[in-house]
């Protein structure tokens, strides 16, 4: 009778282990579209101006064992019960100023600017001790080469809008690099319908140096978040909600101390008439929805912002992200 219950009680610890380690690697792959844009708005007036546009494509997936590659084993983990999301993936942002069918250079607006780079990411999640760590890494440029003058001219001219001609004053070529790390903790939860985490970011480099802290609230049906990233946005594992539907709201505040996308020397002239004029202090107050059926998921987000440098105006981005599964 003893080794009946002993061999009972290790089949029971085996399918416990094995289920644990098929909810990590479910599911594998996602990638997503990410779109930022001022013409997005839900108060139906968009605009083209300050942080105009960011174009970003990301493919996520998880692994059966550890990384080999030597830069993802110097990126923290949240722990032993990890749940490890890398990513791939690449970048497009744009900045201009209101009027952006002036040629003459505007020194009292936004500039024109714009990056190129790549990213490689780790998510990792604890889903045990509810935290995670999430660290992103930058390398690319900024300027001519980053092409958003080809790219803003080349899709104002496909919907018929005003051509951009003030690019030739954009911000010069300059290599850019950061790293971007940032912690979450869950602080309260309401059975499977509201979740409360608590957040910082921290970045270093030549791109941006900036601290931020905010919290971050979940409300409506969805996966547990810190279950990891591919599965707040779809799956079709029995393991997790295939149908999720559910509210974000998330304010912000960043003390900020460079910003490459708005300081530096206009290409034209090769003079610093962008340099220090950031607006330290910075707020943003971001809220939206998820929606996922299956391997599918959208999102879309608006935020609203305060001015980027001193004595311009706030702005207000909508943010709409496309989930593919599998």
């Amino acid at each position: 009778m003893k080794n009946a219950f002993q061999i009972l009680t290790t089949i029971i610890a085996l399918i416990f282990t094995n289920s644990i380690f098929a909810q990590k690697s479910e599911p594998r792959f996602m990638f997503r579209l990410y779109e930022d844009n001022d013409f997005f708005n839900i108060r139906g007036i968009g605009t083209d101006e300050a942080y105009s546009n960011g174009t970003r494509f990301d493919l996520f997936y998880t692994k059966k064992h550890d990384s080999h590659f030597f830069v993802d084993r110097l990126l923290p983990k949240a722990g032993d019960s990890t749940i490890n999301v890398f990513g791939w993936g690449f970048a497009q942002l744009m900045v201009t100023p209101r009027d952006i069918t002036k040629t003459e250079f505007q020194p009292d607006d936004y500039p024109f600017a714009g990056s190129l780079y790549i990213t490689h990411t780790l998510y990792s999640y604890n889903p045990v001790k509810k935290y995670d760590f999430q660290t992103e890494i930058i390398a690319g440029v900024r300027g001519p080469a980053a092409l958003a003058k080809q790219t803003q001219t080349l899709m104002h001219r496909i919907i018929n809008d005003k051509i951009p001609r003030g690019w030739d004053n954009q911000l010069d070529n300059t290599a850019i690099f950061n790293i971007n790390f940032t912690a979450e903790k869950e602080v309260f939860h309401f059975q499977k319908f509201i979740e409360v985490m608590a957040g910082g970011r921290v970045t270093l480099g030549n791109m941006y140096n900036s601290v931020t802290m905010y919290p971050m609230v979940r409300i409506g049906k969805f996966s547990p978040y810190f279950q990891g990233f591919l599965n707040q946005y779809g799956s079709k594992s029995s393991r997790f909600k295939k149908f999720q539907a559910y509210f974000i709201f998330k304010p912000e505040g960043s003390y900020i101390l460079t910003n490459k996308l708005m300081n530096g020397e206009v290409n034209s002239s090769k003079t610093d008439v962008y340099q220090n004029s950031i607006r330290n202090w910075f707020a943003e107050i971001s809220y939206g929805a998820v929606i996922t059926k299956g391997n599918f998921g959208i999102s879309y987000n608006q935020k609203v912002a305060s001015a980027y440098k001193k004595g311009l105006y706030r702005h207000s981005v909508g943010n709409l992200s496309l989930y593919y599964n599998w």
